[in-house]
């Protein structure tokens, strides 16, 4: 018997809209089923109510996706809901949904249209296939009218540097405050030679918010500087709904755009923002040819992550009197502050390695199945080196800029540039001929190995062999090592894939 010979069920209701009458509506159907079970005689466990949440995709309904988690534990014994719209307007979802429940015993009734699960799939399917095309019918005049508006000029609800009346959907006003932000911002970018990530730190240091009252980041500066909004220039239909079903988005070729002038709301000149453009995409076109994020120079890039802030540790340098150390540190703490992230921890590059190299050995030498997965991970290093990278084109490029170092070093041995100048043009230079330089050694090292077996035991007699250069690199070490995780009281945690020990507090 249950608790006071009363039958546990569940009710859950949704509105689609965050609008004042749907949230009214949404207070009216919680008490019709609280009234609803006290007439009934039922006790009322949970009620499950989605507000402002489309009916149409289930991974966003958190009220509901609880409910079903709870007829796991067999918290109810009935599901109560006014209208079958409001349970799904997906007729597939709502058909597995309701036989996930009736799996579990658990029975569904829809009080206004007086029908259960008990009547039969067909039924209940046909008057979902209904309310599925009412919101397909509804999606339709909704884009409609969104693409009307998008047409008379239609402005964003929330952009940095305005303010915007409620219900007003074609008229911002200059915030003078933000104005002169945004004025801060393109004018640290195009004179003062500053980035997004240098000026998100410069606003964070002068306690300047975002329009959310949040942090900036080097994102929300891009963002900024890549607003034509600033000229007075507002861009609509960018992107469009492709399927309201799944809410997939599209991304519309600039023809289809539409793009309403209007120099009443611009912040900057036009002069301003085309330099800020140019520089953006300089930037980018050198980001995307030198491919650091894929090229990962480092062994350790994009892999040590900061357990405070959520940002990879970075590669510095540094010197003591005469001697360079080379260490790495918290991204977010070295970019926005030590009021961002309090994790101080740097971490010695050469000394951090090394223990690694002595880690990962034992693991092998210790681990069967370990050393199984290492050597198939380093075979598969070696042919697939050898099958994307050509060596001819890497020796001629590393030709060339080993010219165009040496000319920098004449240069200096002129006295035409500083030792300032020399170092600065040439540390790049470096990264960019270390890197060649490794890769051919990988692929020589493929080509000199008619016998990849021997190769790989060889490797595995001394520990010393395990990271020798262009070899394991980056890459390699991202298929075994799962995340590196620092915390701010320096403790290093290292996790590997696939393996069952974790390896705590390197010392």
């Amino acid at each position: 018997m249950y608790k006071n010979d009363k039958i546990p069920i569940a009710a859950y209701c949704r509105v689609s809209t965050e609008k004042e009458e749907q949230l009214l509506s949404l207070l009216s159907q919680k008490k019709f089923f609280e009234d609803y079970s006290k007439l009934n005689n039922y006790e009322l466990v949970q009620l499950y109510a989605d507000e402002g949440i489309s009916g149409t995709k289930l991974k966003n309904r958190k009220a509901f996706n609880k409910m079903m988690i709870d007829a796991d534990k067999g918290l109810f014994k009935k599901v109560f809901v006014k209208d079958i719209s409001r349970f799904a307007r997906n007729a597939v979802d709502f058909l597995n949904s309701i036989r996930m429940l009736k799996e579990k015993g658990i029975k569904c009734e829809f009080i206004n249209s007086n029908l259960s699960t008990e009547d039969g799939e067909f039924t209940l399917g046909i008057l979902a296939l209904v309310a599925q095309e009412e919101s397909a019918n509804i999606s339709k005049r909704v884009k409609f009218g969104k693409a009307k508006n998008a047409e008379k000029g239609k402005v964003p609800n929330l952009v940095y540097g305005y303010n915007k009346i409620c219900g007003e959907l074609f008229d911002l006003k200059i915030n003078n405050y933000e104005a002169e932000v945004v004025k801060k911002i393109f004018s640290m970018y195009t004179t003062e030679g500053m980035g997004a990530n240098k000026i998100a730190k410069y606003l964070n240091d002068n306690g300047i918010k975002t329009k959310r009252n949040c942090k900036w980041t080097q994102t929300s500066v891009t963002r900024i500087l890549k607003n034509p909004i600033y000229i007075g220039v507002i861009i609509n239909r960018k992107e469009e709904i492709l399927d309201f079903l799944t809410g997939k988005r599209i991304k519309n070729k600039k023809d289809k755009w539409l793009i309403k002038n209007n120099p009443s709301i611009s912040i900057i000149d036009e002069y301003m923002f085309k330099k800020a453009q140019d520089i953006l995409s300089k930037r980018f076109e050198s980001f995307k040819s030198e491919n650091r994020r894929n090229i990962s120079n480092y062994p350790m890039s994009t892999l040590i992550k900061c357990d405070c802030c959520n940002h990879f540790f970075i590669r510095v340098k540094k010197k003591l009197k005469t001697k360079e150390y080379v260490k790495w540190c918290c991204g977010g703490r070295k970019s926005y502050g030590a009021k961002y992230c309090q994790n101080k921890t740097y971490i010695d590059e050469k000394d951090f390695i090394n223990k690694l190299k002595d880690f990962i050995f034992q693991i092998i030498i210790n681990d069967k199945t370990v050393k199984s997965r290492v050597y198939k991970l380093l075979e598969e290093s070696i042919n697939n080196q050898g099958e994307s990278l050509e060596l001819y084109n890497f020796k001629k490029e590393l030709n060339k800029l080993s010219k165009i170092k040496q000319k920098q070093i004449k240069m200096y041995e002129t006295d035409t540039i500083s030792i300032e100048e020399l170092k600065e043009r040439t540390d790049e230079l470096n990264n960019k001929i270390n890197f060649y330089k490794n890769s051919i050694k990988s692929i020589e090292l493929k080509n000199k190995s008619t016998n990849v077996k021997y190769l790989l035991d060889n490797l595995f007699l001394n520990s010393e062999n395990l990271f020798f250069e262009g070899f394991i690199d980056n890459i390699f070490l991202k298929n075994i090592i799962s995340s590196i995780i620092v915390t701010k009281n320096g403790e290093i945690n290292i996790y590997f894939k696939e393996i069952s020990k974790n390896f705590n507090d390197l010392k």
